[in-house]
């Protein structure tokens, strides 16, 4: 009988602590949530974690801050996030460099596939070739492409890193067309866009999030879209294949991973609100504007897909010889 009391009492106990952790977890969040973005503010990433972390605010009570702490192509952030305490307070937005940095850097401090848990992926807008329309006067991806065999080297293109997917779309665009480019790296897409803005560059194969204000205003002036079909918010700019290079197209996207070991209905929480957040009139608009949809792959199935673009991605950085160190 006293034997039965104490197994009925330490039962009641686990039931008790068990309660106590849903309870705490059902409350979350209970203070300001910090979203890690691994690029200087200004780039792409911004583009779309600010107006997102806006409406998480809004729906959560809760503030929601983005932390920008770039450098190393986005590889000093992510391992930031990666050592990061894992209570459901600090969030990681990164995107396709992510995916790109295993098979470039030959040390890193985190490992994307394990030191992290895939939430969902937020944005996918197709890259965009685009040119600073004084210091390289072409208006078609054929005028590009006929210069850059006329002056091999000589035309340069600017990225958010080595190892970047600007860096990467570029030499894949090369490789395809037998042309030669010369790499220009930035620290990150801000900084790089304002390069190719005052001329610093002739070119960038960059996000269409990030570009489409400045082609809008007339700072640079696009060629192609790499996407299989053209852009509703560019109806005019043509696509890749149009322009006359099959088989290329790039998306820079963009997406929240959690550090590993948050508890698994933080994280199912986080896509849940993520979800609501990406289907809203406002951030919807937004992302339209900006060229991408909204994107539907949560959880694993989004881990799936960082899986297959490390392995894709890494065989193109082979073949191009794209080496960090």
């Amino acid at each position: 009988m006293k034997k039965q009391a104490i197994y009925s009492a330490a039962a009641a106990l686990a039931l008790t602590a068990m309660a106590i952790g849903s309870a705490a977890q059902a409350a979350w969040p209970e203070r300001t949530i910090t979203i890690v973005v691994p690029f200087p503010a200004g780039g792409g990433t911004d583009t779309f974690a600010r107006p997102l972390a806006h409406q998480l605010a809004e729906q959560l009570g809760k503030g929601v801050v983005i932390d920008n702490k770039g450098g190393a192509g986005g590889t000093l952030g992510a391992g930031v996030a990666a050592r990061a305490t894992p209570d459901g307070y600090t969030f990681f937005m990164g995107g396709a460099h992510h995916a790109v940095a295993p098979s470039i850097y030959k040390k890193l401090s985190y490992d994307i596939q394990k030191d992290f848990l895939p939430v969902a992926m937020l944005a996918q807008p197709p890259q965009v070739i685009v040119v600073n329309p004084s210091k390289l006067p072409v208006n078609s991806l054929k005028q590009l492409l006929d210069s850059a065999k006329t002056n091999p080297g000589q035309i340069n293109f600017g990225s958010a890193g080595i190892g970047s997917t600007h860096h990467l779309a570029g030499e894949l665009f090369a490789l395809k067309t037998g042309i030669e480019l010369t790499h220009v790296p930035y620290q990150g897409a801000g900084p790089m866009l304002t390069g190719l803005i005052t001329g610093q560059v002739d070119a960038a194969f960059d996000g269409l999030g990030s570009s489409a204000s400045h082609i809008r205003a007339g700072s640079i002036r696009p060629l192609a879209v790499a996407a299989a079909k053209r852009s509703p918010s560019m109806p005019d700019v043509p696509t890749v294949a149009e322009a006359g290079v099959p088989d290329y197209e790039v998306s820079t996207w963009y997406a929240m991973w959690a550090p590993a070991g948050t508890p698994a209905d933080i994280v199912s929480r986080m896509s849940e609100e993520l979800t609501k957040a990406l289907n809203t009139p406002k951030v919807a608009e937004l992302w339209k504007n900006n060229g991408s949809a909204i994107p539907n792959l949560t959880g694993a199935d989004f881990g799936k897909f960082v899986d297959s673009e490390i392995i894709r991605w890494g065989g193109v950085a082979k073949e191009a010889g794209v080496q960090q160190q």
